[in-house]
């Protein structure tokens, strides 16, 4: 049979009160986003409480139906079949007919419910629902009607035509995209991080994501995983600007200069002031990761308030009270499962510490940053390279002259001197802590 059009329903969105227009617009507008890959001239409208989707002509339907379950704010997807108002009589011919093509040899209990969008039709909602049920009973003798707890619920909505549907299919949920703020997503090629970045879109929160990479010992492939997995999280976020940092240089930093069993709260430190710049300069509101207590040395409460003291952004963590299988499943429900699983390493598995620790000090890391700053402040001195710092004790804090810096680079590059090259990582590291735009790429998935 061919619908017409789609009946869109929502739940949090009817209870906003004055402001209700707004979330309705920013739905209409995704839906538009989501329909705009689908081929056809689709036109949605917002018609006296209502939202519709109407169809061209030729249309995919399953194609239809897919995008619009990928749009955060809608529970139930309606398909119509829309009829010319003809009068009673025909009107109960075209939904015996309607019956006879969407449910034939229907055999089960059913209730017919009226919708009098137009006031001026001269028969009653109660009238017009029993007497199509009766119509209806004729023609489907082994039918019932429950009006309590009916098996199946046919709609009629009386407007400048006819509109008939009885069947509702689930839609994601939610909030539409954009009604509450933006966030930046930390995006690992793991299982979690793009379910977390579901979960917040799911509440009308636009996403951005952040990717550390770490070439060589990060192949190219995967890198591709996580814009694969970016992609797929823009099915239900809509657009996503994924920024990749090249990493190589802090982690290798972090790697000779701090104790070994800090490496991972340190390095996770310092991505989440990277991921804080780039968040701030997108203006978002908050960070999102995929983090879950106790999952791993990183995520025992200790260590997530290490990792939070960097941060002046809220940091969330949808997951958090998930266990691993929680995750798994719900990754399967979204359609991630798949690539995360994919055996490429990213960034957090090439340096992992052999014992890390899992109840860090807060002093101890703090002593721990100290002593790296002082060294690169010693080696600069070295090459008289200018500098400035504030009076914080974080790494993070130490600015460099980037018009000297510059002027250096060549040299250190074609030297052949082994502390110069290592003073040329070691700088580039604070280069790219340091938020400077050459430090990364932006991919618009």
């Amino acid at each position: 049979m061919i619908f017409h059009a789609f009946l869109i329903k929502y739940a949090e969105i009817a209870i906003k009160g004055k402001n209700r227009y707004i979330f309705e617009d920013a739905l209409v507008k995704q839906m538009n986003i989501a329909l705009s890959k689908v081929e056809g001239e689709f036109e949605v409208k917002k018609e006296q409480g209502r939202i519709y989707v109407f169809c061209p002509e030729q249309y995919d339907y399953d194609e239809t139906v897919e995008a619009l379950q990928h749009v955060f704010g809608i529970v139930g997807i309606c398909p119509v079949v829309i009829y010319e108002d003809q009068g009673f009589e025909q009107m109960a011919k075209d939904v015996v007919s309607y019956m006879k093509n969407c449910h034939p040899n229907y055999d089960g209990s059913f209730k017919v419910y009226t919708r009098r969008a137009k006031k001026s039709y001269p028969i009653t909602s109660m009238e017009v629902s029993a007497e199509l049920g009766g119509r209806i009973l004729d023609e489907f003798p082994d039918a019932s009607i429950d009006v309590h707890e009916p098996d199946l619920t046919l709609s009629v909505e009386i407007r400048d035509k006819i509109y008939v549907y009885s069947q509702t299919i689930k839609g994601a949920g939610g909030m539409p995209i954009g009604t509450n703020g933006k966030a930046m997503l930390l995006l690992s090629g793991g299982i979690d991080s793009p379910v977390a970045g579901y979960m917040i879109a799911k509440r009308g929160v636009k996403i951005d994501a952040v990717y550390f990479h770490a070439p060589p010992y990060t192949s190219e492939r995967a890198k591709q995983k996580v814009v694969d997995l970016a992609k797929q999280v823009a099915k239900y976020s809509g657009p996503i600007r994924l920024h990749v940092v090249n990493f190589t240089d802090i982690q290798l930093y972090i790697y000779d200069q701090c104790p070994h069993d800090e490496l991972t709260i340190i390095m996770r430190r310092y991505m989440m002031r990277i991921a804080e710049h780039f968040a701030k300069e997108s203006r978002c509101l908050g960070l999102i990761t995929g983090e879950s207590i106790g999952q791993v040395a990183s995520q025992t409460l200790q260590s997530l308030a290490a990792t939070n003291e960097v941060c002046t952004l809220p940091v969330y963590r949808p997951v958090i009270g998930f266990d691993k299988q929680e995750i798994v499943e719900r990754s399967w429900e979204i359609g991630t499962y798949e690539t995360s699983i994919q055996p490429f390493e990213d960034c957090c598995t090439i340096f992992v510490a052999k014992h890390p620790v899992t109840k860090p000090n807060l002093n101890v890391i703090h002593r721990s940053e100290t002593r790296q700053r002082w060294r690169l402040l010693r080696l600069l001195r070295l090459i008289n390279i200018d500098y400035k710092h504030s009076e914080s004790a974080d790494a993070a804090s130490l600015c460099l002259n980037l018009k000297l810096w510059y002027t250096k680079k060549e040299e250190l590059v074609n030297s052949s001197s082994m502390t110069a090259k290592k003073l040329f990582c070691n700088v580039f590291a604070y280069d790219c802590h340091n938020g400077i735009k050459s430090s990364a790429i932006s991919v618009d998935v």
